[in-house]
């Protein structure tokens, strides 16, 4: 193992797997560069269903640089209807290929084509009809194919080698990154830890851990000040200042309460955070409104973002708290691939189509020393997976050293389970998540060209860094 970026290590992620060298080089150098499709699960009735029983039209839109909010948002405007009937089973980032399923309600095929054509660079094809709205994670995975331009490549082979054995396979068994074998194609089974990506914690400002980590201890004008003070180099210089008056001026002498906040005080930071910074500046705004001597008066601004972002606070929470599970285990030498006693163990999805591994965490079993090498037989199948808490309040933690891990990291924290009873949206039970991610991988050269397949919720970036090694803001 090597370490890892010290921006990685910001949002709980220590280490690289691999100890070869990265190849280097740019991602996303042109949108056709970063090719993503949508691997579908389930079935839709026919196109011609009656829409008064399936009001929900299906379809699939290939999309050429454009972020799926975006999109929804151009199609809405383009139907003149609100962009709350249209649903989609995955959100894809802009500079890429994209092709995903969208539903909208109410709306004739007719009418769908006609405002598509409207749009430069998308591509719709019509599935069929639903009863209800997609939901988030309608889908089963996701297939890549991604080209690195400019790539080092001499070290493939090993960077490949090392992944094989990290996912319990067997290696080449020598000396792989020189002579022929340095310049041909490759395909090989490589694991990785799942760890969450760095776009789940925001790739130039990675705080949304902080303000989640903030929220569960119950420390609400914490939470605000890590979200709308807590200035990065990376930002414009007129967001950094506004960030820097709001740590300067507004921040207790403590570090911690942030009471010492004056309504005043956020009138004058109203004024010189800018427009574009729309949840900051709710957020100061109803500071103003109700005055900031009480953390009741924090948790209403932050109640003040939509709700979907007070959830992604709290997951963003769970996720840093995830990837800290999966580093320690990575530091104490414990294998990802297969169980030790006091893991919990979750099982494969029976309905994942052919090919993808595909864990179902609401199938759980805690692993007893008697059960060790049963469980194992299973996951060398890939039948069973070895699970980490998202921690919430309904988390069984493990036993024995997993369950030591999992401690240590919540104590670390100042967070338990118990923490995570919380108003609102801000609530979460609390899953599993498997913590090692496999995939089948072809490498191309001259361009450098990864071809994969992963399971939904992971990242493709946990397995792109193992090769580039560069800073994950480049892996964006």
């Amino acid at each position: 193992m090597r370490e890892a970026h010290p921006t990685e290590r910001a949002v709980g992620i220590d280490h690289y797997v691999s100890d070869a060298d990265g190849t280097g080089g740019r991602l996303r150098a042109r949108p056709d560069d970063f090719r993503v499709r949508e691997i579908e699960r389930g079935e839709f009735e026919p196109i011609d269903a009656a829409s008064d029983a399936y009001p929900h039209l299906v379809f699939r839109a290939t999309l050429h640089n454009w972020d799926t909010n975006d999109f929804a948002g151009a199609l809405s405007n383009g139907l003149e209807i609100s962009r709350e009937r249209v649903a989609w089973a995955g959100t894809k980032d802009k500079r890429a290929v994209t092709t995903q399923l969208f539903s909208v309600a109410g709306i004739e095929r007719d009418a769908l084509a006609d405002a598509a054509a409207g749009l430069d660079d998308v591509d719709l094809t019509l599935v069929g009809r639903s009863g209800r709205a997609l939901r988030f994670g309608d889908l089963a995975g996701n297939a890549f194919e991604i080209v690195v331009r400019d790539a080092e490549t001499p070290s493939v082979e090993a960077i490949t080698d090392d992944l094989r054995a990290f996912g319990g396979g067997e290696t080449d068994g020598g000396d792989t990154d020189t002579g022929a074998d340095a310049t041909a194609d490759t395909t090989a089974t490589v694991g990785v830890p799942n760890y969450f990506g760095q776009q789940r914690f925001g790739s130039l400002r990675p705080v949304t851990h902080e303000v989640g980590l903030e929220i569960v201890r119950g420390n609400w004008a914490g939470a605000v000040l890590a979200y709308v003070g807590n200035p990065y180099g990376s930002e414009p210089d007129d967001t950094r200042e506004a960030r820097a008056f709001v740590e300067r001026e507004l921040r207790a002498d403590d570090g911690e309460t942030g009471l010492k906040a004056k309504t005043d005080g956020w009138e004058a930071a109203l004024e010189r955070l800018p427009n574009r910074l729309g949840f900051e500046r709710s957020m100061a705004h109803r500071l103003v409104e109700n005055g900031a001597g009480s953390e009741a008066a924090f948790r209403a601004a932050l109640e003040a973002v939509p709700s979907n972002l007070q959830r992604l606070f709290v997951n963003a929470a769970q996720s840093y708290l995830f990837n800290r599970i999966l580093s320690e285990r990575l530091e104490r030498g414990l294998a990802f691939d297969r169980a030790v006693a006091g893991d919990v163990v979750c099982f494969a999805d029976p309905d994942a189509p052919e090919g993808l591994r595909l864990p179902d965490p609401g199938r759980s079993q805690r692993v007893t020393a008697d059960r060790v090498d049963t469980v194992n037989r299973h996951a060398a199948r890939g039948r069973a997976f070895v699970t980490a808490p998202l921690v919430g309040t309904e988390t069984e933690l493990g036993a024995d050293e997993p369950g030591e891990i999992e401690r240590e990291v919540l104590d670390e924290a100042g967070i338990a389970p118990a923490d995570f009873d919380l108003p609102g949206a801000f609530h979460s039970t609390g899953t599993r998540r498997a913590v090692l991610v496999e995939c089948d991988l072809d490498i191309e050269r001259d361009p450098l060209t990864l071809d994969f397949s992963l399971p939904k919720g992971s990242y493709a970036t946990v397995l792109l860094r193992e090769y580039l090694k560069v800073d994950p803001v480049d892996l964006g």
